[in-house]
């Protein structure tokens, strides 16, 4: 978080939260709400500012509860997840794969993957719950393989049922599980909370 940040956070200690006015799409875009509708899941407008998407880049975290947040100076700007905290794309390194956030982390270590009833996939990676983004699904699929050597396709075409799991190998990780659970399930599985709103 910027020194900036941190030093407003320590002069001004009880500015109100935010709620309603910044989302993140499941592309990984940041969306403004000026209306306040965040909430209700209206659209948003697409931030275009650099300078203001590196902000909220370099100052995007959560709280204990799982609601994920930009500290803008002292105050705390809660996001809608349309998906989850961090959207996961490939680098274009593959031997091995590698995976970095919307905001730019290196992913260097994943703790599992879930997969949902519409074929999105997640993973839980060291800076939290992240979706693998929709470009870049087919190439993170083709790299996991279980201990025995059978591709991730030839499971999914048992199309395991809901609480599953099935071990995992990838490249650069050791074996973990692969779960099946419906998308409403996910922020509880993984530990975020897609809509925070205010008490």
């Amino acid at each position: 978080m910027d020194k900036n940040v941190l030093a407003a956070m320590t002069r001004w200690p009880n500015v109100p939260d935010v709620f309603g006015w910044l989302s993140l799409s499941t592309q990984g875009q940041w969306r403004l709400h000026p209306r306040g509708d965040a909430d209700l899941c209206g659209p948003g407008e697409p931030i275009s500012s650099l300078r203001i998407l590196h902000f909220i880049d370099h100052n995007y975290t959560c709280d204990p509860q799982g609601r994920w947040y930009f500290q803008n100076g002292p105050q705390r700007v809660f996001v809608r997840l349309d998906a989850a905290p961090y959207i996961l794309r490939t680098t274009g390194s593959r031997q091995p794969l590698r995976m970095q956030t919307h905001n730019s982390l290196d992913v260097h270590a994943i703790s599992g993957w879930w997969l949902d009833e519409s074929g999105r996939l997640y993973a839980q990676t060291e800076h939290g719950p992240g979706l693998v983004a929709g470009r870049d699904l087919m190439e993170v699929l083709e790299s996991l393989y279980t201990p025995g050597h059978e591709s991730l396709t030839t499971i999914l075409e048992r199309s395991p049922k809901p609480g599953h799991a099935v071990p995992i190998k990838a490249e650069h990780v050791n074996v973990i599980y692969l779960n099946f659970y419906a998308d409403a399930a996910i922020p509880g599985k993984l530990g975020f909370i897609r809509n925070p709103v205010a008490a």
